[in-house]
């Protein structure tokens, strides 16, 4: 509350002064927040009434009919829980056991050494950005002269993620915009360059945004200047068998690091996979050198989670701990894996294909082809995304990113006609 004071003039000319009690806020100081910048695309496509309007900007997979999907498996596995009665009770505070141990041999291979010998500390988390957040404040207490190397571009939430948790970070070249593709010289350089014992964070499949991979080659050699300059390589896999359509081949990277004996932080989500974006379901897992060390990690990671949420919600852990831990449900799974990655390869080639029929600059598209996973980096700039949104009513991050999971068959055509319009009319 503040006091101001008010003069007025009277009939007699006197002056009169009289305190009065102004309601000021606390919160005065309060700025307003920017919208964030993906889900804030799904705010302004659901303002749009325009039918021809698409959401291309979340990456949430939709049905060739552009409807929300809830596996077939995941309907199975929730039948079942309730068939059992399971109660509600508190998770202990890295988890369920039963998904912490799925989780991490879905990763790593069940009879991978790491896991055999009792080398892997796993807590079951708040989904991807949970699993990061956690690993980010570990970060900050048990290495706080680090820095984080990260892709440039990457995902819009790792910057906050180690803003937050107050972990310095700068950026390594990975985008190429004059072949579309990987820097990856630039890449190299930039690991090369970093203080020795750097965090590198690495997309494990289907980086977000450019859905540019590197080849099993170029993997081998980041591995290489990693070792060489005793990084630690932390792993976001977001999109384990949702990119390629196989769990093993979307691992391959994670496992590369895992078999040279290097420590290794991976965050892992299955908002993609199972198709569980509501169930914040994922995990932290950390490769040590010996099982003793595992320990201590793991204590240490429990001892941060209990004070920033206490313990994780089970339905989505009890969901994925049934899917993998039977056979016929697993089977069922990938199955379903296959054929939502298959959609979006169809999505993508024909996007291809409309792109290369209807563009008569000659101008080469196929970096679209290249790519993987549920996005693709158009390579066009702002100006020309909000041509985008304003003259054709398709909603994107503003880099230029489009989710191919919000894409139809049926619309392919009429997105091309938009991207060609923006990206030769529009400087």
């Amino acid at each position: 509350m503040r006091v101001i004071s008010v003069t007025w003039r009277c009939d007699n000319f006197s002056r009169v002064m009289m305190a009065v009690a102004v309601d000021i806020s606390r919160f005065e100081g309060v700025p307003m927040a920017p919208p964030d910048p993906i889900l804030g695309v799904s705010e302004a496509f659901r303002a749009d009434k325009n039918d021809l309007k698409l959401n291309l900007g979340v990456g949430a997979y939709r049905t060739e009919e552009l409807q929300p999907y809830v596996l077939n498996v995941v309907k199975k596995a929730e039948n079942l829980m309730l068939e059992k009665g399971e109660n509600k009770e508190y998770l202990p505070i890295e988890g369920l056991a039963a998904f912490n141990k799925a989780t991490a041999e879905l990763l790593f291979g069940a009879d991978n050494p790491v896991i055999k010998q009792g080398r892997v500390a796993t807590l079951q988390s708040l989904s991807g950005t949970g699993s990061l957040r956690l690993a980010a404040a570990f970060i900050q207490r048990y290495f706080p002269e680090a820095k984080v190397l990260i892709s440039s571009p990457t995902w819009g939430n790792h910057k906050n993620i180690f803003n937050d948790a107050r972990v310095p970070w700068s950026e390594y070249r990975y985008y190429d915009p004059k072949t579309v593709g990987l820097d990856f010289e630039g890449m190299i350089a930039d690991i090369q360059a970093a203080p020795d014992g750097s965090f590198v964070l690495l997309h494990g499949c289907a980086h977000n945004p450019t859905g540019i991979d590197p080849t099993p080659e170029q993997w081998e050699k980041i591995a290489d200047v990693i070792q060489e300059k005793k990084h630690m390589p932390f792993f976001d896999v977001a999109y384990q068998g949702f990119a390629s359509g196989s769990l093993d081949e979307d691992a391959s990277s994670v496992r590369l690091f895992v078999e040279r004996g290097l420590e290794v932080f991976v965050a892992q989500s299955y908002s993609k996979n199972l198709g569980l974006y509501a169930e914040r379901i994922g995990a932290i897992n950390v490769v040590c050198s010996a099982p003793e060390v595992a320990n201590r990690v793991k204590s240490q990671l429990k001892r941060l989670a209990r004070p920033m949420y206490s313990n994780p919600p089970i339905h989505g852990a009890r969901i994925v701990a049934n899917v993998v831990g039977d056979p016929v449900m697993f089977g069922e799974w990938k199955q379903e894996m296959e054929e939502m990655a298959g959609r979006i390869k169809n999505v993508r080639q024909k996007l291809y294909d409309s792109l290369s029929a209807k563009d008569k600059s000659g101008k080469d598209w196929s970096f679209i082809l290249r790519q993987i996973g549920m996005f693709s980096y158009t390579g066009l700039n702002k100006t020309q995304s909000d041509n985008m949104t304003d003259k054709w009513h398709i909603y994107m991050t503003k880099d230029g990113r489009i989710s191919l999971a919000g894409l139809s068959l049926a619309k392919c055509e009429y997105l091309a006609d938009a991207i060609i319009d923006s990206f030769h009319n529009i400087s």
